[in-house]
C-alpha cells in the first residue's frame, strides 16, 4: 500500500540542530511544509554530498516556507560529532533526527532490517502532515536538492490550485494543466 495521501504515523525522535538536542514529533511537521530526507548512516560517503547539497539550498526552501529533516538511525550524539567534523556536515543548519529505534524508518518503509540502517527515502509532507511526495531508492544512487525543490513547489502548487495539475518538468510559472474532457487525446 503507498503511503501517498496517508497522515504521518506518531513519532518522538531528538534531533542536533543549531548545536543544541531538541525533541521533534510528527507534531512539529504540522502547520507548514516539511521534507524528511532519509540516509543510511553518518560518517560515510554519498550521504555527506546529498546533506550539503540540501545545506546549500536551505534558505530558499526556507523561502517556501518549508523545513528540512535528515534522518538517520545514528543517535543525535552521532549527528553532532558528524557535524563537528566534517566540512560538509558543518554547513547543515536543518534538524539532523536521530533514529536508533527505528520507529521512523519503520513508519515510512524504508528500514533494512538485516542492517539497522534506512534506504534513502525522500517524503515531501503537507501542513496537514500528509505525505504528498515519496522516493525511495537504492543507497548507491544520491539525491539532487535542486530536483526536490522543484518537486516541493509542485506539491505546493497543486494545493493551492485545485483542480490544476503539473506536467512533466514543470517549473515555477509555466503553464500547468486542467484536466477535463477537452483534453482527452489533446495532448
Amino acid at each position: 500500500m503507498s503511503l501517498i495521501n496517508t497522515e504521518i504515523k506518531p513519532f518522538k525522535a531528538t534531533a542536533y540542530h543549531n548545536g543544541k538536542f531538541v525533541d521533534v514529533t510528527e507534531a512539529s511537521l504540522k502547520g507548514k511544509w516539511s521534507v524528511l530526507v532519509f540516509y543510511p548512516a553518518d560518517f560515510t560517503f554519498v550521504c555527506p554530498t546529498e546533506l550539503e547539497d540540501l545545506a546549500d539550498h536551505y534558505a530558499e526552501f526556507q523561502k517556501l516556507g518549508v523545513e528540512i529533516y535528515s534522518v538517520s538511525t545514528d543517535t543525535h550524539f552521532s549527528h553532532k560529532a558528524w557535524h563537528d567534523t566534517s566540512d560538509a556536515i558543518s554547513k547543515v543548519n536543518y534538524p539532523m533526527l536521530a533514529d536508533p529505534t527505528h520507529v521512523l524508518a519503520n513508519n515510512f518503509g524504508v528500514l533494512i532490517e538485516e542492517e539497522g540502517i534506512a534506504l534513502r527515502g525522500t517524503f515531501v509532507i503537507n501542513p496537514e502532515g500528509q505525505i504528498k511526495v515519496l522516493e525511495i531508492h537504492d543507497n548507491g544512487i544520491g539525491r539532487d536538492a535542486s530536483e526536490l525543490m522543484r518537486k516541493v513547489k509542485a506539491a505546493q502548487y497543486i494545493a493551492a490550485h485545485p483542480g490544476e495539475v503539473c506536467p512533466a518538468k514543470w517549473e515555477e510559472g509555466a503553464k500547468t494543466l486542467t484536466p477535463s474532457l477537452d483534453l482527452v487525446g489533446k495532448i
